[in-house]
């Protein structure tokens, strides 16, 4: 929740944490009077107070799971300090009740579930103290109905689990939401783009692809050379095909031409295309493909997603090693699983993976595996990756698999 942290945010957590920081040094100096001065007890209570005050203060600057946990544990300190410290207040009853109400703040489910532990180890450790050793000696109010008491404080922690788990659905929901307006937005804004670049571009290469038909057809020129020629041309085809995919940006509900595709055929045609790229990092592709895998997609779109994914895959490998394709069917879909043994990615690397103009590439612009994403949505397929930096990347993909009629 990196937006909690926005300016306007930031200062309402400062306030926020002032005030608590104000009350926590007013309960201090009151403890004074209640302890009749300075004893081992209120050294416990002012260095609970103090580094809970640092923790809390620097945390926007340290937003780590490891702080928060850090904090968590600080503020169990905090307040079972003050329920041992003064038996006779009974507010302090309450407040290790709503202990793991702090979590909630974070919006960390491990988190919460870690805290929601803890302090039902610790509940029925002290219910256990008052109980067996103190007897009602200084927890008269709790001992007077010890039963309902800890009846209560079970109903509290259910009850503060349904809430948690109701805001952190909710908030979840909030932000996928979020997620898919930011990722609305570009694409319409690269969408308009392309379609001005893209318009730019043909021209050049319609001109420079009809003069290589013409030397093509020219007689003074030799086999060899017409060879060239068409290979050049061929190439040209390539350019018009991908410009034509980036248009799809801005006309993502176009006609689509849905074809009956054999993935192995297609896969097999790909590799077959990009062996020579891989040779150049002295890499492998090792392909591992069933039989009877049949989706319904457009095969020029369907090739161009495989060799956008297979050519990213190769180079993120590195020198010598292998990328392998796997395509079998699972159920009802069909899947095609790309593993490189790169360097791999982090989890924020991976989350950013088809926002535009995002690339891990030094020359890359991130608009390649955007048209990736925007094809599998467009035939209702799903893509996913999963990376841990030093262990490589699996890309995945989905797609609805159809039956031979």
């Amino acid at each position: 929740m990196r937006e909690f942290y926005s300016r306007v945010n930031r200062k309402t957590y400062y306030i926020l944490m002032l005030m608590i920081i104000v009350l926590m040094m007013f309960g201090l100096i009151l403890s004074t009077l209640e302890l009749d001065g300075i004893d081992f007890g209120y050294i416990i209570h002012f260095l609970c107070v103090a580094f809970l005050t640092v923790c809390l203060w620097i945390y926007p600057k340290h937003e780590t799971h490891t702080f928060r946990k850090i904090i968590i544990l600080f503020g169990f300190a905090y307040f079972y300090t003050l329920f041992f410290l003064y038996p006779q207040t009974w507010t302090t009853y309450i407040l290790i009740c709503l202990i793991p109400a702090l979590s909630i703040l974070f919006f960390d489910l491990k988190l919460f579930y870690f805290s929601f532990v803890i302090n039902g180890i610790l509940m029925v450790t002290t219910f256990g103290y008052i109980l067996l050793i103190d007897r009602g000696d200084l927890y008269t109010y709790l001992h007077y109905d010890i039963l309902g008491n800890f009846i209560n404080i079970i109903a509290v922690q259910v009850l503060l689990f349904f809430i948690f788990q109701i805001s952190f659905k909710r908030m979840k929901k909030q932000q996928l939401y979020y997620e898919q307006l930011q990722q609305s937005e570009r694409l319409k804004m690269v969408g308009q783009l392309t379609a001005a670049v893209a318009h730019e571009i043909r021209n050049p290469v319609t001109v420079v692809r009809g003069f290589l038909q013409f030397f093509d057809e020219d007689p003074s020129f030799d086999d060899p050379m017409k060879r060239k020629f068409k290979l050049m041309i061929d190439e040209l085809n390539t350019v018009e095909q991908i410009i034509s995919q980036f248009l799809t940006l801005s006309k993502p509900n176009g006609e689509q031409k849905l074809e009956k595709v054999d993935v192995k055929d297609v896969i097999e045609s790909v590799t077959g295309l990009l062996h020579s790229y891989a040779m150049l990092s002295d890499n492998q592709i090792v392909t591992y493909v069933e039989e009877d895998c049949k989706i319904s997609i457009n095969k020029i779109e369907f090739k161009q997603l495989l060799i956008n994914i297979i050519k990213n895959a190769l180079e993120a490998s590195d020198v010598g090693k292998s990328v392998s394709i796997m395509a079998n069917r699972n159920n009802n879909f069909i899947e095609i699983t790309i593993i490189d043994e790169g360097s791999g990615m982090s989890e924020a690397e991976v989350k950013s993976l088809g926002t535009p103009f995002y690339s891990l590439k030094s020359n890359g612009t991130g608009l390649g595996l955007m048209i990736c994403f925007n094809i599998v949505e467009k035939y209702g397929g799903e893509i996913y990756y999963s990376s841990s930096e030093g262990k490589g990347t699996t890309a995945t993909i989905r797609f609805l698999a159809i039956n031979d009629q």
